[in-house]
């Protein structure tokens, strides 16, 4: 993580997500950016420290809104006794460009799932050093049986107030976002009930029409989970629930950019449609085997097959991937479908503005990445940039 810095640092030619032409960041000895200008109308006159990037990008890290285990932990199998797996989770996924995370919680029985929500809730005030855990991702229960997926479908829950309720328990102050089937809330009631929880909800493992989608939308509704995946296809006569998202502008949508689970043709309709960063956000997705080789692992009480990072249950259901979040970035730039300002934005300030918080700003702490563009090989790598380690990166 970023320590703070005994000296100022003044970091020069930066390329920035959002920012016109070349920058400076200002950040100052407790490692706080003080200030982001325009190199056109400063002097570089720098107090202690100064790092020429040479028109590499700068970023804060990613944050995964959908990532459900790594190092072999699923997160609803979470105990008193695994629970110490989740520092070296944390610790792994900032090692991978990762700043902030919400653990997934798919569809399991409510026993687990509140045993996952207390561990998590005590973890959350005392983190320190790796990827902060944000809140949780509730992927279910109330999800429609007809695309569930790889959700287990005897543990499905009708979406009503008091299932809500139940499956919440004492911790909706933990849960971020939770995904549902809005065509089962019969009341219309439930949306806003999680909206007053401060939860953020997004549709997702549903049936549902533009005209159930929009409703959702109207109710608060504001994201949609993992795009084409799981829902109604795009169709000329009824453009479904993922129509209704797209041409909202107030609703994002997370994708999934392995390859795999949406194809880079139709992933490059879905960028253009959805103006970018401005209606999108990546996640990974990954599973338990994130960080673990290739082969057959346990998944509840059924096994999952890995191969060459995509997962898939027996009957070759799609579960997830274990590639890292920032491979999407690489991928989307190694298809040619996104420029690399937009590709590097959809892991970073995308997702922060999806759970409204704030990208590269000012007063922002500097868990900065820098980026590079190499145009003969047309290749982007990154590193963490800790202050003066930038100068370093070859």
């Amino acid at each position: 993580m970023t320590q703070a810095t005994q000296n100022p640092v003044d970091i020069i030619n930066a390329r920035v997500p959002g920012y016109k032409d070349l920058q400076m960041l200002l950040v100052n000895q407790e490692g706080i950016i003080e200030q982001i200008l325009p190199m056109r109308t400063v002097g570089v006159q720098s107090r202690t420290t100064l790092v020429d990037v040479a028109g590499d990008w700068i970023s804060l890290g990613g944050v995964d809104l959908q990532i459900n285990g790594a190092l072999g932990l699923a997160f609803p199998d979470l105990t008193a006794e695994n629970a110490h797996i989740l520092q070296k989770i944390r610790q792994f996924l900032w090692d991978l460009g990762v700043d902030g995370f919400l653990p997934t919680l798919v569809t399991t029985s409510v026993e687990n799932i509140q045993r996952s929500l207390t561990i998590i809730a005590d973890i959350i005030p005392s983190q320190q050093a790796g990827a902060k855990i944000l809140g949780v991702h509730l992927e279910g229960p109330f999800l429609n049986f007809q695309k569930r997926g790889a959700h287990p479908a005897e543990y499905l829950l009708p979406l009503t107030i008091d299932e809500v309720k139940r499956v919440l328990g004492n911790y909706a102050h933990v849960v971020k976002i939770i995904t549902l089937a809005p065509e089962l809330d019969f009341t219309g009631e439930v949306i806003p009930y999680l909206r007053s929880l401060g939860i953020t909800v997004s549709l997702g493992h549903s049936q549902a029409t533009s005209a159930q989608a929009q409703r959702a939308f109207e109710e608060g509704a504001t994201m949609v989970t993992h795009a084409f995946n799981a829902m109604p296809a795009l169709h000329h006569r009824e453009p479904g629930l993922l129509g209704a998202a797209i041409t909202h502008p107030d609703v994002m949508c997370g994708f999934i950019a392995d390859g795999k689970h949406v194809s880079p043709t139709m992933l490059q309709i879905l960028l253009r449609a959805s103006y970018q960063e401005k209606g999108l956000f990546l996640v990974s997705d990954a599973l338990a085997p994130l960080g673990l080789p290739d082969g057959v692992y346990p998944w509840d009480s059924r096994q999952i097959e890995v191969k060459n990072g995509t997962a898939q249950l027996a009957d070759g259901t799609l579960s997830g991937t274990t590639l890292p979040l920032l491979v999407g970035v690489q991928n989307l730039l190694k298809w040619g479908i996104c420029d690399v300002e937009n590709a590097i934005a959809l892991a970073t300030n995308a997702p922060r503005k999806a759970i409204g918080l704030p990208g590269i700003i000012k007063s922002q702490s500097t868990n900065l990445l820098r980026w590079h563009w190499d145009e003969t090989t047309k290749e982007l790598t990154w590193q963490r940039a800790i202050t003066a380690d930038l100068v370093y990166f070859k």
